[in-house]
């Protein structure tokens, strides 16, 4: 049996076209993307999930690979898979932006962690944040569900399809709400260490041979670790109030 070139041709970008959108999105997914994946895996996974999807696909365009055309199509799909990636990576830099604001509240701006995410060193208070916004996204199946999404929006945003204005516009709003929503995390126990440091200055004041130091650090951090455990559920259904309006953003992103 033979196959011409033509058929060869058709065969390879039927299988390349969803290997550029679905590898740029495990480039970029949280988990996925840590320091800690190695790349052999990420690729081994990025190219099992293309081989399961392309059979089920949409016939892609007659696109020739090398041409300016078809270095426009793989420039715009990976730019559609690392945009989807980076929607769900914001709420993980949020969270962390969240932590390094209580941890430098606490004292605790010094205790530092290398986050295996991002491959750089982040307060131990942020990487707790984190923990649960991973545990939270992998609970709740979200890399199964990106992955149905990226397999449907093959068929809303076909091959050659770029993404409009009113999906940039949402993501564009997207980015406010989630960094607001990372600030509301941190606010209560912010105002509390706030208003906990303002009593030991004026209590050093009245008193000044109180060592402010040795007093009112163990005093920021005690009271600060309370306030974290008292806020974990709100932390939590906030982290996943952000997962899911992230979701809700690549629906309308990829599917509309």
């Amino acid at each position: 049996m033979h196959y011409t070139e033509a058929q060869m041709l058709e065969w390879v970008a039927r299988f390349l076209w969803p290997l550029l959108r679905v590898g740029s999105v495990f480039v970029s997914l949280p988990v996925f993307s840590s320091h800690g994946v190695p790349i052999r895996v990420r690729l081994i996974v990025a190219v099992i999930t293309a081989l399961v999807l392309a059979p089920v696909l949409p016939q892609p365009p007659a696109i020739e690979l090398f041409s300016p055309e078809g270095f426009f199509t793989v420039a715009q799909e990976v730019f559609i898979g690392l945009l989807a990636g980076y929607v769900l990576q914001l709420v993980y830099a949020t969270l962390a932006f969240s932590g390094q604001i209580i941890a430098l509240s606490m004292g605790l701006g010094f205790a530092s962690l290398l986050d295996p995410q991002t491959g750089v060193q982040v307060p131990v208070v942020a990487q707790i944040y984190l923990i649960f916004t991973t545990f939270t996204f992998l609970g709740a199946d979200g890399h199964l569900l990106l992955i149905h999404m990226l397999a449907d929006s093959f068929h809303s945003l076909p091959i050659g399809g770029g993404i409009g204005l009113p999906a940039i516009q949402a993501l564009i709003a997207w980015t406010g709400l989630v960094f607001s929503t990372g600030l509301l995390i941190a606010l209560p126990i912010v105002i509390v260490l706030l208003i906990v440091t303002l009593g030991l200055g004026v209590a050093t004041r009245s008193a000044p041979q109180l060592n402010i130091f040795s007093v009112g650090f163990p005093i920021s951090l005690g009271i600060g670790l309370f306030l974290m455990w008292l806020t974990v559920p709100d932390a939590v259904h906030s982290i996943g109030h952000l997962l899911q309006e992230s979701y809700r953003v690549l629906h309308d992103m990829l599917l509309s």
